[in-house]
């Protein structure tokens, strides 16, 4: 199988005839045929390159792990309770609670939250365990793979849900003065404001796992833990995207401000020009404009338009990554991929640019739980699991960023 280094190659070759393609002042609809066979190969690569990137991550973290599973978290040794609790987590999810011995049991007390089970199921099956490093790390590392906000965004972490305040102040507007000799100055009150979050209760929904499963999979954990950690995923970016803010976080594309409207020709450009794009990095304040950790933020569908478009010298406005963990640019600007986006569409949200980490906040309560129900699947030799997390976000700087709508009309 090539390397990643070789498919990124690939890559850089069929870009490289895809914009000699669009260079043509005229192109045939044999030209047109071609660059959409070469657009399919080149998806196609980025696509077995994340794969390869995913597997390479994978086998990195695997490599140090030990036989038992045990991840040491942030490159520190785990203390003995954390790898005998590891180990302890992992035969409960195999095997149930009852399964343990007297001293495993003590230890998962220790960190045992009872959860209320209104069909007054035992202990064994009613407990929800907060996971091990690995198991999380594996649930959020899933997570981040089905999008972007938990890796751009602000992200802190706290011990409780209740609601989270904190002061705001907006001064823009307000001026020094000069003060003429013998003249007492005028007041100006700096007015504060105030703003919170929350904590949702999210779930994995239901996961059910045969006995041969759990018996003939030595990764089961890790599995599970997938399986969690893909659901849960989904929903977070999917909120903390395009949220509405009523009963559900509100997003980060439906809080920010419109910083230009398209004038973009949806028959030619797909909505987009290379003026939009320049006036997008442009409407935001120099206070942030200048500054460092400035991205875009897009719909695939996006990304596809904006490949086509080429700058005022003829030159391709999209630069591909030919490096590891880089991504790809656009006006020099790192670009992140993210599908929870409107598509492209007439007055669609779709273009995002700004410092996101600065404009939005993710809040997470403690880790993710699991809970395992031994009794109510045993009549199909099945176990069902699901994991539980509380978290919220919010946009807490609305000057970091402004969205790209397209025009009303085609």
């Amino acid at each position: 199988m090539p390397t990643t280094q070789q498919l990124r190659e690939q890559r850089a070759n069929i870009w490289d005839q895809m914009k000699a393609l669009i260079a043509k002042d005229e192109r045939t609809a044999e030209d047109n045929q071609t660059y959409a066979r070469l657009e399919e190969k080149y998806d196609a690569l980025d696509a077995d390159i994340e794969l390869q990137e995913r597997h390479e991550a994978r086998e990195k973290a695997n490599n140090a792990v030990d036989r038992r599973g045990v991840v040491p978290p942030s490159g520190e040794q785990p203390s003995d309770t954390d790898a005998a609790y590891a180990a302890a987590f992992r035969a409960y999810l195999r095997d149930g609670l009852s399964a343990l011995d007297p001293s495993d049991q003590a230890l998962m007390r220790t960190r045992f939250e009872q959860i209320k089970n209104a069909a007054g199921v035992g202990t064994g099956a009613a407990g929800g365990y907060l996971v091990p490093p690995e198991f999380r790390d594996t649930v959020i590392e899933t997570m981040r793979w089905y999008g972007p906000m938990l890796e751009v965004a602000e992200v802190i972490t706290t011990d409780t849900g209740a609601t989270l305040p904190w002061p705001t102040n907006d001064d823009t507007a307000n001026v020094g003065a000069i003060l003429g000799e013998n003249t007492a100055m005028t007041e100006q009150d700096v007015t504060i404001g105030t703003a919170d979050i929350g904590a949702y209760m999210y779930t994995s929904k239901l996961v059910r796992a045969s006995y041969q499963l759990m018996q003939d999979r030595p990764d089961f954990d890790t599995w599970l833990a997938r399986k969690l950690g893909e659901r849960i995923g989904r929903i977070w970016n999917q909120h903390f995207t395009t949220g509405t803010g009523t009963a559900q976080p509100d997003g980060i594309v439906t809080s920010a401000t419109v910083g230009v409207t398209g004038t973009g020709s949806f028959a030619t450009t797909g909505g987009i020009s290379y003026d939009n794009a320049v006036d997008l990095v442009e409407s935001l304040d120099p206070a942030y404009g200048g500054g460092q950790g400035l991205s875009w933020m897009m719909h695939q569908t996006a990304r596809k338009a904006f490949r086509k478009l080429k700058n005022t010298q003829g030159d391709p406005m999209w630069q591909p990554s030919m490096q590891a963990g880089i991504p790809a640019t656009l006006l020099d600007y790192p670009v992140r991929l993210n599908n929870d986006m409107p598509t492209l569409a007439t007055s669609s949200k779709s273009i995002l640019f700004g410092n996101i980490r600065e404009a939005y906040v993710i809040r997470k309560v403690r880790d993710i739980q699991t809970v395992r129900l031994n009794e109510r699947y045993a009549e199909f030799l099945q176990v069902g699991f699901f994991g539980f997390a509380r978290a919220d976000g919010t946009m807490q700087n609305t000057s970091a960023v402004r969205v790209f709508q397209t025009t009303a009309t085609a």
